[in-house]
């Protein structure tokens, strides 16, 4: 430990987004977390505050492990070429490649837009998605 203060500990990753409900709800989904108490969806029709500037996603002990919050204007990332390059994206592994497969039809499903596949490399299988709001994300086995 450096000195006697310890270092920070990093309490989750914020993704910005233009519609962070949907957005979260992507995650949620695709990831198994549910909503911090007090950032569920509100009922159909019902007004929803929280979605309209900061929701947080709970992984399955509880604690936080992403948000979103609401911006006006994101710039897609277009990534792997392009005038916008990826300024951060989450790494996600699963054991097998048929694992692999089987998380590549449930992301898109959920409605991700595949960027790179390099599923047949033996050394390291990986595909790279858009979310529905543009950020890159891999799943790889790992």
């Amino acid at each position: 430990m450096a000195g006697q203060q310890g270092f920070p500990r990093l309490e989750q990753v914020v993704l910005d987004g233009t519609d962070i409900r949907a957005l979260a709800e992507f995650y949620r989904q695709l990831l198994g977390f549910s909503y911090r108490p007090g950032d569920e969806p509100p009922a159909p029709g019902e007004p929803d505050p929280r979605g309209e500037d900061w929701l947080v996603l709970q992984n399955a002990a509880g604690a936080a492990a992403v948000a979103f919050q609401q911006v006006r204007e994101l710039p897609e990332a277009t990534w792997p070429s392009g005038p916008t390059p990826q300024q951060l994206h989450l790494d996600m592994t699963v054991p097998a490649v048929s694992d692999l497969d089987a998380q590549h039809e449930r992301a898109l499903a959920l409605g991700a837009r595949l960027l790179y596949d390099r599923s047949g490399d033996p050394e390291e299988p990986l595909r790279v998605y858009a979310d529905p709001a543009g950020h890159p994300f891999c799943i790889f086995v790992g």
